[in-house]
């Protein structure tokens, strides 16, 4: 076995090249590479004094720029650096004043970055912060409330509909127009040769999980899925539980009711561990072939990739209907790592991404047990 060398000269000049920066503070001509490229640059963007304000008023720069010091650096130097971009970049003045936030033009990304920075916002903007996010948030369930009701109410009645149900089953409203070719003139009576009923009422006829990876590229997915989870446990039918993981598992499940609370509860940004979040989720599945799952990430593994695909496989092969999104988002195609989806793809589990416009069909095309593939494919969405 080759004997490594680590070089203490290249990594003294690495570090002093991180502190000095580039350019022409630069005086010992050392390049970066790779990840210290990259740690370069979201220390440029705070610190380098000759580009004040280098993250920018754009709030999508800003979002990217928490989840990246996340990946680069501790939690502990990620709260410095947080208090750091408060005092010298342009969100000083949008978060340190209540009235300044409060005039801001709120967006999903304005949302995103309020809650990623959610621990270090002073205590007199938090109230504000709340009632931008809850605006947002607002307007958004307005518009995807109803679509997303009706999409999952309407598949769960045609999946339990029966053409022989029990006498306190019968619809006989629907029952009486379908024979009423059937009618006896002189009997004044309808022969019932057709029974339509609706199933036995069950507390909860499907049982559907979000899995949501809370780093900080998936922000805006993370926002959409607490508003759909907040609908969707407003439907008695449904019973409907949301987990957040990065390294760590957080089921927010009680927190349903209230989206603006949830996506406070939340922390974006971090590592990523799949194969923990799903084999939690494999533990609080307790009717597999009820259970539509659904896994939004952008399948980065940073913990075991064949444990992540062994808990897939039984989640599978229990009965679970698995479904992957590498976005619940806008925007476009997201980046994601393509071997991992290629390798759920061969467990029967299609991953692609969705904007929210279209995820109540999906849901109602996984109640009533469609191929998922196939509905991907007449929305004209591409597969991983």
């Amino acid at each position: 076995m080759a004997e490594i060398n680590i070089n203490n000269e290249d990594i003294s000049l690495k570090r002093w090249r991180l502190i000095l920066g580039g350019n022409e503070a630069d005086g010992i001509g050392y390049n970066l590479s790779g990840i210290d490229k990259g740690m370069d640059q979201v220390l440029e963007a705070l610190y380098d004094t000759d580009r004040s304000g280098g993250l920018g008023s754009s709030c999508p720069n800003v979002n990217r720029w928490l989840g990246d010091i996340r990946s680069y650096f501790p939690k502990s130097v990620v709260q410095i650096m947080q208090k750091d971009a408060l005092e010298k970049l342009n969100l000083q003045k949008m978060l340190l004043e209540p009235e300044m936030l409060s005039s801001v033009e709120p967006d999903i990304h304005l949302v995103a970055t309020l809650i990623s920075l959610s621990h270090v916002i002073p205590q007199k903007t938090k109230e504000t912060a709340r009632q931008v996010v809850r605006k947002v948030v607002e307007e958004i369930e307005k518009k995807l409330r109803n679509p997303l009701i009706q999409a999952v109410k309407g598949s769960l009645s045609r999946s339990i509909k029966t053409r022989r149900p029990k006498p306190n089953e019968i619809n006989w409203d629907k029952t009486i127009k379908a024979n009423l070719k059937n009618y006896l003139y002189q009997q004044k009576a309808i022969i019932p040769e057709q029974l339509i009923g609706h199933g036995r009422k069950r507390s909860s006829l499907r049982d559907i999980v979000l899995c949501i990876d809370q780093s900080g590229s998936m922000a805006t997915s993370v926002i959409y899925s607490a508003i759909f989870g907040a609908v969707l446990t407003s439907i008695s039918a449904v019973r409907t539980q949301m987990i957040v993981f990065d390294t760590s598992v957080v089921d927010l499940t009680e927190n349903l009711q209230d989206p603006v609370e949830l996506l406070f509860g939340t922390q974006l940004g971090g590592g990523t561990d799949i194969a923990r979040a799903l084999a939690y989720c494999q533990e609080i599945i307790s009717s597999p072939s009820k259970t539509i799952f659904v896994l939004i990430t952008d399948l980065f593994e940073g913990g075991d990739v064949k444990k992540m695909l062994q808990h897939t496989s039984n989640l599978v092969s229990s009965g679970v209907n698995m479904i992957c999104l590498l976005a619940l988002s806008d925007k476009g195609a997201p980046c994601f790592d393509e071997r991992n989806a290629a390798a759920l793809a061969g467990l029967g589990v299609p991953s692609f991404a969705c904007t929210p416009d279209k995820f109540p069909d999906l849901m109602a095309a996984a109640i009533n047990k469609q191929d998922i593939g196939l509905w991907a494919s007449r929305n004209e969405i591409v597969t991983a």
